[in-house]
This record gives structure tokens, sequence and C-alpha cells, in this order.
């Protein structure tokens, strides 16, 4: 059986976990905090950082969130379901996974680690400047929106925006200007692989560095 070891609350977590609901297949879930040191263990050793999400397929072990959803892609589900077959079209998909790993999510965890540097006195010049280039992808999304309609299907676009575009709003709310990604990012929200996440973080959303919105 698969085995998926990560955090409830970690966004790559999800994003691995919710290829993994969204295509049915059966997996454990094994969390890594201070009761499991175990499975910290198997994580440490994966890859060279030693962080989550790491899958366990058989003796392999595959770490890194995208890494993850390929080899799903290439093992375990039907073609054109998380990455399309066509070459062409698949460099599209894995260009927006970029953005989402890179623009959204990068910029939205330079926030989190400002707080998590100096609760009390965060570098509000730095938060700026990542809420402004935040701002910048929140507005490029909703452009290239226009040409990807709302589906019911997760691909490997789905497993990126969804946890993204959910802490994002946390620290930069998506503002009404910006109507294509609120909807779309409601939509995610309410996709099956990702409420399951969104529930299974909810107990541990006092650690969020910002303080979470009570909200989602």
């Amino acid at each position: 059986m698969l085995a998926l070891y990560g955090h409830p609350f970690s966004s790559y977590t999800w994003k691995a976990q919710i290829a993994l609901l969204g295509s049915g297949l059966e997996h454990e879930f094994r969390i890594v905090d201070g009761d499991h040191p175990d499975h910290g263990k198997i994580v440490a050793m994966a890859g060279p950082a030693g962080k989550f999400p790491v899958l366990q397929d058989g003796q392999n072990l595959i770490f890194e969130a995208t890494s993850i959803i390929e080899h799903l892609q290439l093992h375990h589900v039907e073609p054109d379901v998380l990455l399309p077959s066509d070459a062409e079209a698949a460099i599209g998909v894995r260009m927006l996974d970029r953005v989402f790993d890179n623009y959204v999510m990068g910029n939205m965890q330079e926030v989190v680690n400002e707080h998590i540097r100096d609760a009390e006195n965060p570098d509000m010049t730095r938060i700026g400047e990542a809420r402004e280039r935040l701002e910048r992808s929140y507005a490029w999304l909703e452009g290239w929106l226009q040409y990807y309609p709302a589906q019911g299907q997760v691909t490997l676009i789905e497993c990126a925006a969804a946890p993204s575009l959910f802490y994002a709003d946390w620290v930069l709310p998506i503002a009404d200007s910006f109507p294509r990604l609120k909807a779309w990012r409601a939509h995610l929200l309410a996709l099956p692989p990702v409420s399951t996440c969104v529930e299974a973080a909810r107990p541990y959303r006092a650690f969020f560095p910002l303080g979470a919105p009570d909200r989602d």
C-alpha cells in the first residue's frame, strides 16, 4: 500500500494528498510529529533537506510534492488524470504548478517566515514586498482564469493551487477586484479531496504564526 508521510497543516502535504484522494488511490497517512519519531526518521533519510511530504511506494521513497504527483501519474492512475499525456500540454500544466509553488506559496511563506523569525517585530518592509509580489500573482491568475474554467477533476494544477491559495488568502485576502480568482478559490476548497484536507488541518490552526482567520 502507498504511504504518505506529512502533517495535516502542511501545505505541501496537502498538495500530495489531494492527488491521492482525488485519484481514489488507497493509501495510509503517516503523520510526522513528536509522537511518531519513526515517521520522522523515514522523512529525514528520504531527501537532503529531510522535509515532508514523502511517499513510500514499496521500497521507493519519493520526496517533493510535484515529484510525488508525477510518480502517481506514471505508476498508479489512468493516463491524462493528473497530467496530460501530450508533452506540449504537460508543459503548460507544469508551468502553472511552478506559478503556484514559487509565486503564490513562495511569497505567502516569506510573510509567514518573517513572523516566525520575530513575532513581536517582523520586518514590515520585507512583508510589504512579499505582499506586493503576491498581489501581482493574483492579478496574473485573474487573467489566466478566463481561459481555465473550474472543473471537478483534480490535476496537478488543482493540487498546487488549492493549498497555495488557501494559505495565501490568509496573509493577503484576495480582493473583490479579482472575482475569478476569489470564486475559483471557493470552488477549490469545496472539492471533496481539498475539503478533506481543510478539515484535517482545522485542529492545528492555532499554530498559524499570523493568527488564522475565523473563516474557511
